[in-house]
């Protein structure tokens, strides 16, 4: 047989963007894996909302019409969040159905129950788009970094972010100036919390993890920090600093351990990540032998997500070809502890607001002086109601004095400390 049949679970920007793909690049798919894919039946809640595709796959609203079609071999699940994505999958893996998915939310969180239950039953689970859109990151790491010992992944891998943090930069808005520019564009969703405090991104971090180091973290095991309370005049004093402001998702090895983090940091302008503008997502991979390698690409958006969805289906195509189903994406696996706050170190940006009288800068430099900590840039600006406001870049100190920092301004009562950012070189 040379014709392979698809189910796919929802319509949405995502799941016509693969239907275009398999209309349109018929004769490439055939040209690589020597079949012709077909997509027969789309299950989505809203019959009268899709007529316009009608006449071209079965429209339903039963999932049985899938599970229980001997035909379709293959099934996309584009319909997104956790539940009932997951049963959905469930069911599908236990009727011998291969899936693809671009699920970040329930891949990161429920993934390594389905990689399970997909290897129980012989099929393949596959989810290139789940991070970073169209960005072929998670087949390379899985496949090129196979032999090398990764050491850090890092990346800007939210479009909706990045875009505002970008106006915020380069035009001089406000924050929320910037996300009712993006929500009008299509950027941002009308609800973007989980992208403005930073729980996409995090997804994405946890999915990135156990691809380059073999170690499942969870959602509660490091801190995530959103853009939403990113101030206009810290995104300016960071352009003064020679920086731009991003928020970065990092992950790496700290004295065999494991550091993860989601927040908004500080980014040289020399630095590959600083020419990551608007909507575009990058992610960097420090590799012991290869070094550091750059990623970018659309982050988001129709085609480029349909794209990587597509090269899944053509994975699975050929694994079926050659009897190979029911292997994981990604077979690496260790037990990695996390790593101290005693063990992370890096430079930070720092914003406080004191008094602005005698005395005030000597309490914080004691303090610093204190916690064995020191700074290497430093600005004083006049404030409002007799505040004075600081910004300061440090040098490289550790999580626990950060946390020491926080701990003993605040027990001096006078001096407020607004955020503590990340500084990448």
């Amino acid at each position: 047989m040379d014709v392979i049949k698809l189910g796919m679970i929802g319509l949405g920007t995502v799941g016509s963007g693969v239907l275009a793909m398999i209309q349109e690049h018929a004769d490439k798919i055939y040209a690589v894996t020597g079949r012709r894919l077909i997509l027969k039946t789309v299950m989505v809640r809203d019959l009268a909302k899709h007529q316009d595709v009608a006449e071209v796959v079965h429209l339903t609203t039963d999932l049985d019409d899938i599970l229980s079609d001997p035909e379709i071999q293959i099934v996309v699940e584009v319909m997104g969040g956790i539940h009932p994505a997951k049963e959905v999958i469930t069911q599908l893996l236990q009727a011998h159905k291969h899936v693809v998915t671009a699920n970040k939310d329930l891949i990161a969180t429920e993934g390594a129950d389905l990689i399970r239950l997909a290897r129980a039953n012989g099929c393949d689970l596959m989810y290139e788009a789940s991070v970073a859109g169209g960005i072929p990151i998670l087949r390379t790491i899985a496949d090129s970094f196979a032999a090398d010992q990764i050491t850090e992944v890092k990346g800007i891998v939210n479009g909706t972010t990045n875009y505002i943090l970008t106006q915020m930069a380069q035009q001089g808005w406000t924050y929320a100036a910037a996300l009712k520019q993006a929500q009008q564009l299509g950027f941002a969703e009308s609800d973007p919390t989980n992208d403005v405090q930073g729980k996409d991104a995090a997804y994405k971090m946890m999915i990135l993890s156990q691809f380059s180091f073999g170690t499942q973290v969870n959602l509660e095991d490091f801190e995530t920090t959103g853009i939403d309370a990113v101030a206009a005049q810290d995104v300016r004093q960071a352009t003064a600093f020679g920086y731009v402001l991003k928020l970065v998702g990092v992950a790496r090895l700290v004295d065999q351990g494991i550091f993860v983090e989601v927040a908004p940091a500080l980014v040289s302008v020399h630095h590959p990540l600083a020419g990551v503008n608007n909507e575009n997502n990058a992610v960097m991979v420090r590799g012991q032998a290869v070094g550091d390698t750059l990623f970018y690409g659309p982050g988001a958006g129709a085609l480029p997500t349909a794209n990587s969805v597509l090269s899944d289906i053509t994975t699975v195509v050929k694994n079926m070809i050659l009897k190979t189903n029911g292997n994981s994406f990604n077979r690496y696996s260790q037990a990695l502890p996390l790593a101290t706050p005693a063990q992370v170190k890096d430079r930070y940006y720092l914003a406080l607001t004191l008094p602005d009288q005698p005395g005030e800068m000597q309490k914080l430099t004691t303090v610093m002086a204190q916690i064995n900590a020191s700074f290497s840039q430093i600005v004083q600006q006049a404030g409002e109601n007799g505040q004075a406001r600081v910004m300061i870049i440090t040098h490289t100190m550790s999580k626990e004095q950060l946390h020491e920092l926080q701990q003993r301004l605040t027990a001096l009562g006078t001096i407020t400390l607004h955020c503590a950012y990340r500084v990448i070189e």
